[in-house]
């Protein structure tokens, strides 16, 4: 085994020379400095299907990592949520993503066991915080790794960083997370988690972007919490007032077919939209899509994407 050191963080990846590519380091690109201030960012959450024997032919990682590379270097993201990427999975995009890095750890010990809900930056254009990053656990013990104490039965987590626009200097947060499937008291309590964890952040004058497969469509109290709208969540009625914007539904909010969690059917059919992108209010939402043009498929769920724009002062 070869090992890489990501600077971020503190997380060590190693990326085998038999099974997984090497890592080509590209020399830095120059930047060149924006002079109204606005941060301009493409932003992509996309649950990657962990790698398992269960999927086979085109449906194996194996198959998809090459589709999913294309389908990056052609929406070329800034900043890319993933969940449910195991650590080999997390080797092969950044061997194949050169143009970014990496934050995040194996749920299951803080380290590489389990899968990641991690964030991928493109280092050409961002410089990474390294004393404000890490991963907390959606639990009432959220700096113990692996912990799960709402009812779920498999860790949940949340990734941060925060990243300075090399074009401006200004700042920004990126955080992503990926709920429980099954149990709806772990869905809210991580909502009220998430959002006191951003109302903490070390810079609260600095904007958010919140990424991230939810498990939960638009109707749940949750989101609705998260979007700052008064709902009854984890037992009391309660607004947040710092919530964010939905990308999709400032752009689609008449759109009926917007399904992202498709089990392989490939179909937008239906109001399943689990993967959303979240900013903070004063963004300028510009554009929002689903993704669903790879083939073959990329995963069992359609990436989703935003373009923003937080304007000077924002």
């Amino acid at each position: 085994m070869r090992s890489r050191v990501l600077p971020l963080c503190g997380l060590l990846l190693l990326v085998s020379s038999g099974c997984r590519r090497e890592r080509v380091v590209e020399p830095p690109k120059a930047v060149a400095v924006r002079a109204d201030g606005a941060v301009g960012l493409r932003l992509m959450s996309f649950n990657v299907r962990y790698e398992t024997l269960e999927d086979f032919g085109s449906r194996s990682w194996r198959q998809r990592i090459p589709v999913a590379t294309r389908m990056i270097r052609r929406l070329q993201p800034d900043c890319i949520g993933v969940q449910e990427a195991l650590h080999g999975q997390v080797a092969d995009l950044w061997a194949s993503l050169p143009d970014y890095e990496f934050s995040g750890v194996g749920r299951d010990d803080g380290r590489r066991v389990g899968e990641y809900s991690g964030i991928f930056y493109r280092k050409s254009r961002f410089k990474s915080d390294s004393a404000d990053c890490g991963t907390f656990w959606l639990s009432d013990t959220p700096q113990v790794p692996g912990s799960r104490t709402w009812g779920n039965e498999i860790p949940r987590v949340a990734t941060w960083v925060r990243l300075i626009d090399l074009a401006t200097g200004r700042g920004f947060y990126v955080y992503n997370t990926h709920w429980d499937h099954k149990n709806q008291p772990s869905r809210e309590q991580a909502s009220l988690l998430i959002a006191s964890r951003i109302d903490a952040r070390k810079r609260a004058d600095e904007p958010v972007v919140l990424l991230g497969d939810f498990n939960s469509n638009e109707s749940n109290p949750g989101i609705i919490y998260l979007t700052g709208n008064r709902v009854k969540v984890a037992g009391a009625d309660r607004v947040w007032a710092n919530g964010l914007l939905d990308t999709y539904q400032a752009r689609h909010a008449g759109e009926k077919n917007r399904r992202t969690l498709h089990f392989w059917g490939g179909s937008r059919e239906g109001a399943v939209k689990v993967d959303h992108i979240l900013v903070s209010r004063g963004a300028r939402i510009e554009e929002s899509a689903i993704v669903t043009e790879e083939q073959p498929m990329v995963s069992d769920h359609f990436p989703v994407t935003a373009r923003i724009l937080f304007p000077a002062g924002k």
